[in-house]
Formats: structure tokens, C-alpha cells, sequence
């Protein structure tokens, strides 16, 4: 038997970090858990549209392919009661296959077979009845373009139609999930029969007996198949993967004579075969340098034909984009791996510990940290946390998980200690979840993940969704289907390059106030920045401030919306302190603290509260034109200008109205149709900021 497919196939760690290894996880928001390019392709034709109206094909109905065709009709027979099956093709020279012929599956009659010289031979009953019901294609070229169309089609059946419950169960539509595959074959290769994994996932999955998408005997069928693969692979799987670890190795040493500030280490074992991988850039190690202080160290995925967990580090540009620093292969995900793994990291960035450190929840990785970083903080990125709760608390809370989700989300955000423990107490106990091991889990890990904890900790704003979506969309580009580990190395090579992440070019940023602080800061800060610091200070302008005798200030919203904050003033060294933290959490001054320096007369924010990594000349990604926003002001005073005496002049009368109305259509449809100039227009569009 020959191997099912070399692809490097990624999936989502889906072990829970409960210790339980009968436990795993679903995340929530992302039922295609595997990066596969032609996984992705197969398994969306299988499911798409199947929620849709599908209304009964009809003759002379086109389709763009002939795979269009058949889901249709596929989706149409399963609504209907019954699944389908190809029958014949007719193909020539000049156009190929130009016709398909799709039937019921129980069209035609069986051949009569001739009979195995066994002592008590199967008699298998046929299904097929001579069922008349079909859907034949032809294909056609119109205008340069092929396309299907419906060239007879007939929905007589000379048999029952299946209820929905009873049609699901056709041999057509019983699908098991590679998400689930990986959870079957981890259950048998643990000693479970068949029939307890089948109703340990109805458990799992929360669904009645009998409702999975598959029934026993297709698990029975998948588990003996996958043993025999095994079998008669395992030898051949092997020396494929001591193989590609080793052209990894060759490609790493070669990247080093070729460039000799890139960098990498491994790990062997007793046979001298390769077992840990790490490497990094010469840009990734330069960014570490400004980017470095916070560090988000992601262990989502491992590869399931080799058997590694994927670590990539990253960091936090001045954009508000993940910046490479680093990327390691581990065979296991034990504690002394993720120990190499950071010694390896902070031997690449030449011995700068990160003020923070955000991961998922890992007790291994934990103890590792505790030991390698003692100074640095370690956060557990929010994400990880609220994805986990569907797979943790939608089961057992039932109907009430929403409103549980809501108060946790609540819960999340309290910026007291004392109030977080006490609101969580109350949570556990209103939801009877005293004994629950999850809910203890991240109790235990509680330091590490509500804001109430973290607020006065560094984080670069690393836990936006904004920069999560971004860092996903890094992941997903580095891990489409390869072949080898080789071309795995070449596409992260390629994502980590800076020549290959050219910015958009600046944007034109709206002042939104009067205040010179403003003006001051977009001359100094990236876009992304100056939005974050824009918001505060455009919301600054709601608080009241009350100084106290001492000379700090206590500050309110004006309709005390969110309580009252004591910002500390010291003039002498120009320090100013919130209780708010937001400063020293992200980087980016408070509304608060700018009420109070805009109370006291500054026209620009002290030197030291504009942190470099978030000015423009800290970019190591190139943008196309840093110095286009003073013609980006002449331009705007010059159309406002204009525009203010055309209205002016055109009020007088409606015949004036009416010609400056055409005139103005006529000359933007024209405008719109000239060729755009990039760097120019990068420069003056204008940059909607949010206000919510």
C-alpha cells in the first residue's frame, strides 16, 4: 500500500492543558482546524452551501465547472432524501470530457458477481433498483469561457425518500472530520474499542446517540485501515522524516555561509538523528532590539506528518504588525524542550530578555519560563483563554453558557484584584462550578490573565484583536501545504524577511482638536500610534480635574461614567503617574494624565512619554514617503477653500445649483477614471479614525 500523501500537514494543538489527556480542545470560531491546502479544498466542497436553499435543477441551468454541478445537485439530493453518484463520461480530442452523467444512487442494477471460491460466500443485497432520477451535463464554450448547462434532468423515483435523520446515514454523507481522525486514532492508540470512542465523542460533542456524522462501523473501518497504512508505512514514514529533518538542517547551514548573521542551533538524540530545530534572521535579530520588549511566543500548531510542535516568536512593530523574531521545531512538549527553546531564543537575540512574555496556557512552558526568565513577566494572550470556553463550559452549563460567557467577559476586564476575586467566587458559585477542573485550572493560572493582574505590566497593545487577526494571517501564510520541511524553512524565510513587508505608506491623519499636543504627537508617531493617542485625547476633553493639596489630581468623567483616577504630578522632573496604568500597559499616555497636562499649559508631551517604538523613525519596515503630510495640509486648505465659494456662489440660484451639481458629477466620474498615482495618493487619503 503506498503512502496516503507527503503534504506537511498542520493542525491546532487540541490537547487540553488540563493535564487530562482524555480532554481536548475545540476551538471556538474555527471549525477548520487544519492548514492544508488541499484539506481546505476538499473538505469545503463537502460542506459548503449545505445550510443554503438549494430549488430543484432545471434544464438549460449553467454552472462554471462540473464540481459546481454535482455539489449542487448533491446538496439538492440530501435536502431531498436520497444522495447521487457519477455514472459515465464522453470525452474527445478538442474539448475533453464534454459531458457527465450524474444519477440517484440507486440507478442501474448490479452485475452479478462471479462468486469467491469460499465455503460460505457473502450474499449481499443490492440497493441499486433501476432508479431513473438524473442530472446529465454537457459543456459549452461561450465568448472564450466553458461552461456546464443542464441538458436533461428527471426527478422521478421509483423508491421511498428518506427522512433527514435516515438520509444522513447514506454511505454518501457519512464524513469523519480529520479534527475528528486525530482524536479517533489518539483513542485507539490508547486501548479504546470501538464502540467507546463512538460514544465517548457523542459525550464530547455534545450530541445524542446515534447523531454523529458517521456511524460505528465507519470509525471500525477507519481505525482498521489507518493500523494497516501503518503498518506497511511506518518503516518508509520514518526515513521520510529523518530525511526532511535533515535537508532542514543543510538548508539552516547553507542559509549561514550564505548569510552569516543568521542564526541557528539543534539538538540531536542517541542515534545522532536530528531532534530540535531552531533558527532566525539577521532582521528579526535587529527588530529584537526595538521591538523585542514584548514578546508573543505562539505554540498553536504542530505537524501531524512529522510529529513537531511549531513555536514562532513575535513581536510588535511600531504599526501595530507581528514582527518575526524567531521560529523552533520541537519533538515533544515537555519542559526540558521548551528550556532549549528559550535559551536557544535568548542566546539569537544576544542575551535581551523581553519585559513580557505572552503564550497559551502550558504548565511545561510555564516552569520553563519561571526558571530561564525570572524577570520577565508572563502573560496568557486572552485569546487563548476566551477560546477555550465553548470546549469547557458549553456542555455541561448548557443553556446558560451565554449568560456564563457574558459575566466572565465582565469578569475579565474588572481592573481591581480584590473585585475580580470576589466577582469570581460569586460566578463559580452561581454557576455550580465548584468542582469543575477548568474553572480551577484557570483560577490556578489567575496571576496571568485578567486585567486586574496584568493592567501594570508592558504589553505594546499585543492583546488588540487587531494584532492577533494579523498574527494569525502571518501563521496561515507560513503553513499551507508542503511537501517538505525544506520549502516550510523557504516560505518562513520569505514572510521574515522586511523586504517583503513594505507598509502601506503613511496615512493622512485628521486632527481632531485644537489642542497643539495633538499636532505635536502625529509629527512624531506612526499612524497606528497616533490613533491610539488620538482616542485618549480626543475623550481627555470629558474630564474634569480636581488638584489636590499635595498637587496630584483627581479626575472624572464629567457625567462620572467610570469612577474617578488620581493622576500624580511631580513638575521638578516632569513625571506624571495614573492610577489608570494605561501608560505603563501599553505604552500610550491616558486620558487621564492628558487632561492634566493640557491643565497645566503643555503644548507637547514630556520627551520621555513618547517611547521610541512607537515613533516613526523607529520603522524598520520601509514606508513610501515620511514627509508628505505638510502638502497633505496645503491640499486640504486649498479644496475646502475652493469647495466653501463654489457652495457660496452656487446658492444664489437653482439654475447656478443645477449646472455646479452636473459639472461636479461629470468631473468626478472623470476623476475616478484616471490612472492613480500611488505615492501621492498614499499621502493624501485620509485615515477615518474611530471614535467608539
Amino acid at each position: 500500500m503506498t503512502m496516503k500523501s507527503s503534504n506537511n500537514i498542520w493542525i491546532r494543538r487540541q490537547q487540553c492543558p488540563c493535564g487530562d489527556w482524555k480532554c481536548y480542545v475545540k476551538y471556538e470560531g474555527d471549525d477548520q482546524t487544519l492548514i492544508s491546502s488541499q484539506l481546505i479544498k476538499n473538505e469545503t466542497a463537502s460542506t459548503s452551501s449545505s445550510s443554503e436553499a438549494v430549488f430543484m435543477p432545471y434544464v438549460g441551468q449553467i454552472f462554471k465547472s462540473d464540481d459546481d454541478a454535482f455539489e449542487y445537485y448533491s446538496n439538492f439530493a440530501r435536502k431531498n432524501g436520497f444522495s447521487i453518484r457519477k455514472a459515465r463520461s464522453t470525452e474527445s480530442q478538442n474539448l475533453g470530457i464534454y459531458r457527465r452523467d450524474f444519477v440517484c444512487y440507486r440507478s442501474g442494477f448490479n452485475q452479478p458477481r462471479k462468486k469467491a471460491n469460499v465455503e460460505h460466500p457473502r450474499d449481499r443485497k443490492s440497493v441499486r433498483c433501476g432508479c431513473d432520477a438524473k442530472l446529465y451535463l454537457t459543456k459549452e464554450i461561450v465568448n472564450g469561457l466553458t461552461q456546464w448547462y443542464v441538458s436533461q434532468f428527471s426527478n422521478v423515483h421509483n423508491h421511498e425518500l428518506l427522512e433527514d435523520d435516515q438520509v444522513r446515514l447514506l454511505p454518501a454523507y457519512r464524513k469523519i472530520q480529520e479534527a475528528d481522525q486525530e482524536r479517533i486514532l489518539l483513542l485507539s492508540k490508547a486501548g479504546f474499542p470501538v464502540n467507546r470512542i463512538v460514544k465517548l465523542l457523542e459525550l464530547e460533542k455534545g450530541v445524542q446517540p446515534g447523531q454523529l456524522p458517521f456511524i460505528e462501523k465507519d470509525v471500525r473501518n477507519f481505525v482498521r485501515t489507518c493500523k494497516k497504512t501503518v503498518q506497511d508505512n511506518d518503516a518508509l514514514l520514518t526515513e521520510k522524516r529523518e530525511n526532511d529533518t535533515m535537508d532542514l538542517l543543510e538548508a539552516c547551514k547553507a542559509m549561514a555561509e550564505r548569510d552569516s548573521n543568521f542564526v541557528y542551533d539543534y539538538t540531536t538524540d542517541e542515534n545522532s538523528k536530528v531532534e530540535n530545530i531552531s533558527w532566525s534572521y539577521a532582521d528579526s535579530v535587529r527588530a529584537s532590539t526595538i521591538f523585542g520588549d514584548v514578546v508573543t511566543f505562539d505554540t498553536t500548531y504542530r505537524s501531524i506528518t512529522y510529529g513537531l510542535l511549531l513555536g514562532v516568536w513575535f513581536g510588535i512593530d511600531n504599526h501595530g504588525k507581528p514582527m518575526f523574531l524567531g521560529c523552533v521545531l520541537l519533538q515533544d512538549e515537555s519542559s526540558n524542550s521548551f528550556t532549549w527553546a528559550l535559551q536557544t531564543f535568548l542566546r539569537f537575540m544576544r542575551g535581551r530578555c523581553p519585559q513580557t512574555i505572552l503564550t497559551d496556557i502550558d504548565s511545561s512552558l510555564r516552569d520553563a519560563i519561571a526558571r530561564e526568565l525570572p524577570n520577565t513577566k508572563h502573560v496568557i494572550c486572552s485569546w487563548h483563554v476566551l477560546s477555550k470556553l465553548s470546549s469547557w463550559f458549553s456542555l455541561p452549563l448548557g443553556s446558560q453558557y451565554e449568560e456564563f460567557k457574558a459575566e466572565f467577559d465582565m469578569l475579565f476586564h474588572l481592573e481591581g484584584v480584590e473585585e475580580f476575586e470576589h466577582q469570581w467566587n460569586h460566578l463559580v458559585a452561581r454557576f455550580g462550578l465548584d468542582s469543575d477542573k477548568h474553572i480551577a485550572l484557570l483560577f490556578s493560572y489567575r496571576t496571568a490573565w485578567p486585567f486586574s493582574y496584568i493592567r501594570g505590566y508592558f504589553l505594546a497593545r499585543s492583546m488588540t484583536a487587531e494584532f492577533y487577526q494579523s498574527l494569525d494571517a502571518f501563521l496561515k501564510r507560513i503553513l499551507s501545504g508542503q511537501t517538505c520541511l525544506q520549502l516550510f524553512f523557504d516560505q518562513v524565510g520569505f514572510a521574515a524577511d522586511l523586504r517583503n513587508q513594505s507598509r502601506e505608506g503613511l496615512q493622512y491623519m485628521h486632527l481632531k482638536t485644537c489642542l497643539p499636543i495633538e499636532e505635536n504627537a502625529r509629527n512624531v508617531l506612526t499612524p497606528y500610534a497616533f490613533n491610539a493617542l488620538q482616542h485618549e485625547i480626543v475623550l481627555s476633553m470629558q474630564y474634569a480635574t480636581t488638584e489636590l493639596a499635595n498637587g496630584s489630581y483627581l479626575v472624572r468623567h464629567y457625567k462620572k461614567m467610570d469612577g474617578e483616577y488620581l493622576v500624580i504630578w511631580l513638575p521638578q522632573d516632569e513625571q506624571i503617574h495614573c492610577s489608570c496604568k494605561e501608560f505603563e500597559h501599553s505604552g500610550i499616555l491616558c486620558r487621564h494624565c492628558l487632561r492634566v497636562l493640557t491643565v497645566k499649559n503643555y503644548f507637547e508631551i514630556p520627551d520621555k512619554y513618547v517611547l521610541f517604538r512607537w515613533r516613526l523613525e523607529s520603522s524598520l519596515v520601509p514606508v513610501e514617503d515620511q514627509n508628505g503630510q505638510c502638502s497633505s495640509d496645503e491640499c486640504a486648505q486649498v479644496f475646502h477653500s475652493l469647495a466653501e465659494t463654489l457652495l457660496t456662489e452656487s446658492l444664489f440660484t437653482k439654475e447656478r445649483f443645477n449646472y455646479v451639481h452636473k459639472e461636479l458629477t461629470r468631473l468626478l466620474e472623470h476623476v475616478r477614471e484616471m490612472p492613480v498615482c500611488n505615492e501621492f495618493v498614499l499621502n493624501m487619503a485620509p485615515n477615518n479614525i474611530s471614535e467608539s
